[in-house]
C-alpha cells in the first residue's frame, strides 16, 4: 500500500484529505507543518506529500527547499494542494520541485487525477 503525508496547518483540510486518501486505498499520515513534514520524511519518506503552501513555523516552499537537500531514503512525489492560484506561484512550485499543483477546495476526482499523473496510483 502506498502512502501519503498530509501536510497542512489546518485540521479540517487533513482530515478532508485522509478521507479521499484513504478512499483511494493509500496509507495516510499526517503533519502540521513542514518542519513536521520534515522530521516524518527523514524517518520514513512517504510516496506522495499533499503539501500546503502557507503554514507556521517552515512552509511549503522552505520544505521543498530543506526536501532537496534532507536525508531521505526515496524522494517523494510532491503535491502542492493550495488557495494560491497566480501563475507566478505555480511556476515557483514547480521549479522548486513540486510534481503536481491542485487548488482548495479540491474533491476526489481531482486529488486521484493529480495521484494518477504523478504515478501513485
Amino acid at each position: 500500500m502506498k502512502n501519503c503525508l498530509v501536510v497542512d496547518d489546518s485540521k479540517v483540510i487533513r482530515k478532508v484529505a485522509r478521507h479521499i486518501l484513504e478512499s483511494l486505498d493509500l496509507s495516510v499520515s499526517e503533519a502540521v507543518d513542514g518542519q513536521d513534514a520534515l522530521t516524518q520524511c527523514e524517518a520514513a519518506a512517504p510516496d506522495v506529500v499533499l503539501l500546503d503552501w502557507n503554514m507556521p513555523v517552515m512552509s511549503g516552499m522552505e520544505f521543498l527547499q530543506a526536501l532537496s537537500t534532507a536525508k531521505v531514503s526515496a524522494r517523494p512525489k510532491i503535491i502542492f494542494c493550495t488557495t494560491e492560484n497566480g501563475i507566478s506561484h505555480i511556476k515557483a512550485a514547480v521549479e522548486a520541485g513540486a510534481d503536481e499543483y491542485v487548488m482548495k477546495p479540491f474533491d476526489r476526482e481531482t486529488l486521484e487525477s493529480k495521484l494518477s499523473i504523478v504515478g501513485v496510483i
